[in-house]
């Protein structure tokens, strides 16, 4: 028996098949796959809240990224492949409004339809707020500070345990079907990080008394969880450039108590490191608190941690 078709059902058909391939299309184009194996879709905003993810996920599909590269948060521009991407998914995980100003509104349009999960709240965090006066103040020449908490809490290897947890619970309520699958890589991953964090306190033991400037104030938490002397930052936004005053208040300082090392960003241009440093005799190091050029995936937030904590004791202990 034949059958027949109206050209309205056609079209529909036409259109859905269209729609589905061009958002397929739009994903793909933006180095990120679509999961396998899995009805939920899951979108990451940052390369180590990614990373976490991506491990828990680890044989059950893959988290679309937002920043990619060497993109930072802080001056991001949402592209038309991420919007895509946003609009299909089930669960997104970003840290909040504190850092990803950029997503605030887009997720203010997809909270009827996605679960939208803020990291920075996951129980049990260690929670600082942001540092002001003295060496952290803001500069008078513009800089601004958003909001009263600091967000970078995944420097903590502590906290990116806890958020492992409330990753697997969340994925676990979205895909019931692999909520198991979901728990026992949380546990994997949350040995490893237990591993790292042991290794990180054996080769930082040794410099934590010498004193370093950040080029901004990201890095609180990997500071207080190691007991370093962090000293001050060049900036405290760091999409501002610092003025004459603050840089020369940071040299005044460098001086005052022997900093041995100012520490740049790959997210940010060097320029103004060189320009802090002059005269001063510190040496320069890189501090990255994304991976900017580390491969995303299950293993990134490891080899971030550990590049900082290499990136230190080569600086610090020479």
């Amino acid at each position: 028996m034949r059958m027949r078709w109206s050209w309205r059902a056609v079209w529909r058909v036409t259109r859905r098949v269209t729609a589905a391939g061009l958002l397929g299309a739009l994903w793909l184009a933006s180095g990120s796959t679509l999961p396998v194996g899995a009805d939920v879709r899951v979108v990451a905003s940052i390369k180590p809240l990614h990373s976490l993810v991506a491990a828990v996920m680890q044989g059950h599909g893959e988290p679309y990224l937002i920043v990619a590269g060497g993109y930072s948060p802080h001056t991001y521009t949402l592209k038309p492949s991420d919007a895509a991407a946003l609009q299909d998914a089930r669960v997104v995980f970003w840290m909040g409004p504190g850092l990803e100003r950029f997503l605030v509104k887009p997720l203010e349009a997809l909270a009827a339809n996605a679960h939208i999960v803020a990291l920075s709240e996951t129980p049990g965090l260690a929670r600082y707020r942001v540092r002001q006066g003295g060496a952290w103040e803001p500069d008078s020449d513009g800089d601004e500070i958003a909001g009263t908490t600091d967000m970078h809490m995944w420097l903590d290897p502590i906290n990116a345990a806890r958020m492992a947890d409330r990753i697997a619970a969340v994925l676990g309520e979205a895909d019931p079907v692999d909520a198991a699958a979901y728990q026992a890589n949380a546990e994997q991953l949350k040995h490893r990080i237990a591993t790292l964090g042991k290794q990180m306190q054996d080769e930082l033991s040794p410099v934590r008394k010498k004193p370093f400037i950040v080029f901004h104030d990201a890095y609180q938490y990997l500071e207080k969880r190691f007991v370093l002397n962090a000293a001050g930052s060049i900036t405290i936004a760091p999409e501002i450039e610092p003025g004459a005053k603050r840089v020369a208040a940071m040299r005044q300082r460098i001086k005052a108590l022997g900093v041995r090392c100012i520490f740049s960003e790959p997210e940010f241009a060097p320029a103004i490191v060189d320009v802090v440093r002059e005269g001063t005799g510190a040496r320069v190091g890189v501090l990255d608190p994304l991976g900017a050029d580390i491969p995303k995936g299950p293993d990134l937030y490891i080899a971030l941690m550990q590049r900082n904590a290499k990136a230190l004791v080569d600086c610090l202990g020479k």
